[in-house]
């Protein structure tokens, strides 16, 4: 995940954000006496939401203390423990250590080499923890490679291949979830998945123009067929047909939390789901306004 994920802290109330800051130092903290202090760089707030959704499925308690950490010497922060959170960090990890191999197939980043091996051994624990789960994401990844590379002009197709990644995450993270609510669960990280895919290719356009690198928007708005476009052209004309999509897809986010029992962070997750994601689609499409505000 790519640090989209985000909540709308002027509407969370102060306790919650608290315990979601706990969710998000709990992650580091997991990182950090499991694999050391180097990944914890890789940190993000997605990986956050991974834990607080996950561990909203179970109406087991969390162990909850207050606690130094690196970053914080003086002053105790919330930290929130339990095997979600543990999850989300191997998650992260897992999903760092392939995004450097895709930068090295891609454009043979000097950088991405270098951040590869300084966290193979750590991709080594995580592959040997989650074997089944590790095989069927650089599965889904070489899938979505094969179609970069062959400069897929499909956005579905390619944000497809990204939204069952999604899926198999969220799904190998559920514990005790019945069936009914295992497919509910399915689905919300595919269509995150789905958004993140196009969000992030947005976010992209005019770099990835610059570099000449891949991005399906490029191909399926057909913006080499224009040659007097310009890039800021582009993103204007694209705009429009992109922001229905990704709001699309947050509404098939916000009815698929409609189905899931949640038991626990409810307020957390409506806020992230129902607002945190559409202010982060306004803050792509360089519209800082959320529909509804003056």
């Amino acid at each position: 995940m790519l640090g989209y994920v985000i909540c709308e802290k002027p509407e969370m109330k102060v306790k919650e954000y608290e315990l979601y800051n706990g969710y998000y130092c709990g992650v580091c903290k997991s990182v950090g006496s499991r694999y050391g202090h180097v990944p914890r760089a890789m940190l993000s707030y997605d990986s956050a939401f991974l834990a607080v959704l996950l561990a909203g499925l179970d109406d087991s308690s969390d162990t909850i203390k207050r606690e130094h950490c690196i970053a914080h010497r003086l002053q105790k922060k919330t930290i929130v423990k339990n095997r979600y959170v543990d999850y989300a960090a191997d998650i992260m990890l897992m999903l760092a250590y392939l995004n450097m191999q895709d930068d090295i197939d891609d454009d043979n980043s000097t950088k991405a080499k270098v951040g590869k091996m300084v966290l193979s051994k750590y991709f080594s624990t995580v592959q040997r923890l989650h074997p089944d789960l590790t095989l069927e994401i650089e599965s889904l990844l070489k899938e979505l490679a094969f179609l970069e590379s062959h400069k897929c002009s499909s956005l579905d197709q390619v944000s497809d291949c990204f939204g069952r990644i999604l899926e198999t995450i969220f799904a190998g993270g559920a514990g005790g979830c019945s069936e009914d609510q295992l497919r509910v669960l399915r689905r919300f990280g595919y269509h995150l998945g789905k958004w993140i895919y196009l969000v992030d290719a947005f976010d992209d356009v005019a770099e990835d123009i610059i570099n000449d690198s891949f991005n399906p928007l490029l191909y399926r708005y057909g913006y080499y067929e224009r040659a007097h476009e310009t890039a800021a052209e582009f993103i204007t004309r694209i705009k429009p047909e992109c922001e229905q999509n990704m709001l699309i897809l947050c509404a098939e986010m916000s009815k698929m939390l409609d189905l899931l029992d949640i038991k626990k962070n409810n307020a957390i997750i409506e806020n992230i789901v129902r607002m945190g994601l559409l202010r982060s689609t306004d803050n792509v499409l360089g519209n800082t306004t959320l529909e509804g505000e003056k």
